[in-house]
């Protein structure tokens, strides 16, 4: 437990924003298994649309400080190559 006022203050701190972080890496697996939904279902249009929608807000998270550029770089490459790939 912290002792100190600015320990407590960074508790606090650290709290909310794992709890941020939290939402944001949950709905980029999210964007993600739509993506790979529609790769299963040989949906083509689908999975355009769905990898448009993955690109923008895992570019997103880049700007929010979640992941860092190449992370995000590579998950949406990988996605990339499997929609090209049907």
């Amino acid at each position: 437990m912290a002792n100190h006022k600015s320990a407590e203050k960074r508790a606090r701190q650290t709290k909310v924003k794992t709890e941020r972080n939290r939402f944001y890496k949950t709905r980029i697996k999210n964007v993600t298994k739509d993506v790979l939904a529609a790769i299963e279902a040989a949906d083509k249009t689908k999975a355009a649309e769905a990898m448009k929608a993955a690109n923008k807000y895992i570019h997103h998270c880049v700007s929010k400080g979640i992941l860092k550029k190449g992370n995000a770089a590579r998950k949406v490459s990988r996605l990339q190559t499997k929609v090209n790939a049907i």
